[in-house]
């Protein structure tokens, strides 16, 4: 284990929800067009290949499988999720986000598609065995993909650290999880458009999160 995942596991640190809220919400006010924009940006992508026939996209027949570019969306969706994270981590060291900064993520694309898949297949075996390992993991690896992004950590360094460090804290981050979950099912009640503003709010509430226990690098890593 390097030294800076002894120094954040054996770290003591209080969960305050409601300062999270408010400071993700600072975040995402300080750049929400470009937040909206790229959200939208992503949820089209998504509708054009539902849309498109197989073999391209996964339109047609109800039992036809996904195709060619809804594999290649799948394989990418880490790296362009990852690109929240940026932003909001620029926004938070008091730095100026262009929309370019929410493709930063295909400069670390390896580590962050390994820690989303693995994170996945060990969640759903979870779920699969008895339910509650997976919520174990699924809140325990939250901080995973910033740990690869602000660190630079590899994968499995960064979701371990994640999971030691949310453990001692679980029930709270739980708590965390639940309230965003909640904000987005508003979001999506509101007929799906306040999804536009919830989802990029769920991630600044998450990185602000990560700011206050974690602490963030000095510098963006790129």
């Amino acid at each position: 284990m390097s030294s800076f995942s002894s120094d954040l596991v054996n770290r003591n640190y209080e969960v305050n929800i409601g300062n999270y809220f408010s400071r993700g919400w600072e975040l995402f006010k300080q750049q929400a067009p470009l937040f909206v924009l790229y959200t939208l940006l992503l949820l089209l992508i998504q509708i054009i290949i539902s849309v498109l026939p197989f073999p391209l996209g996964a339109g047609g027949e109800e039992d036809q499988p996904g195709g060619i570019l809804t594999l290649a969306y799948n394989v990418i969706a880490p790296a362009l999720a990852a690109g929240y994270y940026f932003v909001a981590f620029q926004l938070a060291r008091g730095r100026t986000a262009v929309f370019g900064d929410f493709f930063l993520g295909f400069n670390r694309f390896l580590p962050i598609f390994l820690t989303a898949l693995v994170s996945t297949i060990l969640i759903a075996l979870g779920f699969l065995l008895l339910v509650l390992p997976g919520i174990y993991l699924a809140v325990a690896y939250l901080f995973a993909q910033p740990l690869v992004i602000d660190k630079g950590a590899d994968f499995w360094q960064a979701m371990e650290t994640s999971r030691k460090l949310i453990t001692k804290k679980w029930f709270s981050f739980f708590v965390l999880m639940l309230a965003l979950f909640l904000l987005n099912f508003v979001g999506l009640i509101l007929l799906g458009v306040g999804l536009l503003v919830t989802l990029p709010l769920s991630i600044c509430i998450v990185a602000a999160a990560y700011e206050d226990i974690v602490g963030l690098n000095s510098v963006a890593e790129l």
